[in-house]
């Protein structure tokens, strides 16, 4: 299942949303202060591209990554994390589009605060 979902979400979206943030990070990764948040954007877009499967987990922070996610959330991070979460509702409507959508929720939360998460493969 997992499988079928990672291909119906590249061919409608995932590869679109995946290429949108490489590019973000090649862009935040040309400023100083936001090269940790460009970095994760990177391995964002490796989870946007196949996001069945796969988790996200808080891991602990030090002081100045909340500074650098508190400054990100400020500036831009907000309007990322809205675009995922009307993106998530608007798939949310259908039946067939809900596991769409929910992979939009969990991406929304690390596109707000990408600094202190990590990458996961969900057990079996």
């Amino acid at each position: 299942m997992k499988t079928l979902g990672n291909i119906l979400w590249i061919i409608f979206g995932g590869l679109l949303w995946a290429i949108g943030l490489f590019i973000t990070g090649i862009f935040l990764c040309c400023s100083i202060i936001f090269i940790p948040v460009g970095i994760q954007y990177f391995k964002l877009a490796g989870f946007v591209f196949c996001p069945f499967g796969k988790t996200v987990e808080k891991i602990d922070n030090n002081v100045l990554k909340k500074i650098i996610n508190f400054l990100w959330a400020v500036l831009l991070g907000w309007e990322s994390a809205l675009m995922m979460l009307l993106t998530g509702a608007i798939l949310c409507i259908t039946i067939i589009g809900i596991p769409f959508g929910k992979q939009y929720f969990k991406m929304a939360k690390f596109v707000l605060l990408p600094l202190g998460r990590k990458f996961l493969k969900e057990s079996k």
